[in-house]
């Protein structure tokens, strides 16, 4: 098939640190080429691909000083997918919503990937009005908050099988954080959990700039327990070593999660995860099988307790089974393949 995959700007694919969306996009992309797929990325120039690459800017938003505003580049982005759509079977679009008026009259062959929480109360009368173009959503929960739309599947998200290496043991017995600095990721949590389970805490995390204070005010003034080490934003490069040495992942979330790409980065490795009962996290984590969910502070510190009831083994089976680049990769090739389909009679009469 030739497919379009139309990326945000914000990030590298993959990206450099953070950055949830693009690493998705990337694991998706290399294992459509994989599978002998004709695949045009449209991203950053200083993206990495073996697909097609369409740069749209000169690097990554987010780590350009000078740019004051996304929105010109996005759009300009999206007004080389329009002339170039006649090249492709199917445009995928991981940007939310800013294609939809754009793009409507060949909707039937766009497909969008809605990647953030659906329960802003802004969005609803949006959907509702482009009701008719195929979502796709990454968790059966995230679907909750939205008018009905045309959802044509949930597809969890995928890693390469070899991306993070398995460790057996979580060999130097801390605790670890993962992700971002934000009131609802409740790192704050994962100090006071770790306080009470009496292990040290890694927190490797990026802190935004719209999160800054609520770091300066909440989170550092916590760091200074010698239980807790804060290591800052990284990279792929030493996700394997950081996970698969903890012996849990805490996901102490505080909002409805999409999906939560950290927690099957730690099953990866191996390294069960101790998450709160909010969002996606009971379709993605099995309950004393992958880790264990909770719903307070204090049950999530006894479920540390219970760490060796968890085969780290076991843990990287469910993940493999579940959680691979290449299920991801049928699962959309499916749709992609379903929704040619139905688009190309009247393709053909236009």
């Amino acid at each position: 098939m030739r497919i379009a995959q139309i990326a945000p700007l914000a990030e590298a694919v993959p990206p450099r640190l953070y950055g949830g969306t693009e690493r998705i996009v990337s694991y998706l992309t290399e294992e459509l080429v994989r599978e002998g797929h004709e695949v045009t990325l449209f991203a950053s120039a200083d993206s990495h691909t073996r697909a097609k690459l369409v740069p749209c800017v000169p690097r990554a938003l987010r780590l350009d000083s000078g740019v004051q505003s996304q929105l010109p580049h996005t759009l300009l982005m999206l007004e080389q997918v329009r002339r170039r759509a006649h090249e492709f079977d199917i445009l995928h679009f991981h940007i939310d919503l800013l294609q939809a008026p754009l793009f409507r009259d060949i909707g039937a062959r766009t497909l969008t990937t809605l990647h953030g929480r659906l329960d802003l109360p802004e969005l609803a009368p949006f959907y509702r009005e482009f009701h008719e173009l195929p979502f796709v959503s990454i968790s059966n929960d995230q679907r909750r908050p939205m008018p009905p739309v045309n959802w044509v599947g949930t597809v969890y998200h995928g890693l390469p099988t070899d991306l993070l290496r398995f460790s057996p043991s979580g060999g130097e017995g801390y605790l670890a954080f993962l992700g971002r600095i934000s009131p609802e990721k409740r790192p704050d949590r994962a100090i006071e959990i770790a306080r009470l389970a009496g292990l040290p805490l890694k927190i490797a995390a990026k802190v935004d700039p719209a999160d800054r204070v609520y770091f300066e005010q909440r989170i550092r003034p916590m760091l200074e327990d010698p239980l807790i080490d804060f290591i800052g934003e990284i990279g792929e490069a030493r996700k394997s070593e950081f996970l698969g040495n903890a012996r849990a992942l805490l996901f102490p979330i505080d909002w409805p999660e999409p999906f939560g790409l950290v927690m099957i980065e730690a099953m990866a490795c191996g390294t069960p995860v101790i998450a709160f009962d909010q969002g996606s996290v009971p379709e993605v984590l099995e309950e004393g099988v992958t880790g264990f969910l909770v719903d307070s502070v204090e049950s999530a510190a006894a479920a540390v307790l219970r760490l060796g009831e968890i085969d780290r083994r076991q843990v990287r089976k469910r993940f493999e089974e579940r959680f691979s680049a290449q299920r991801m990769a049928c699962d959309y090739l499916e749709i992609y393949r379903a929704l040619a389909d139905t688009s190309a009679p009247r393709l053909r009469a236009a």
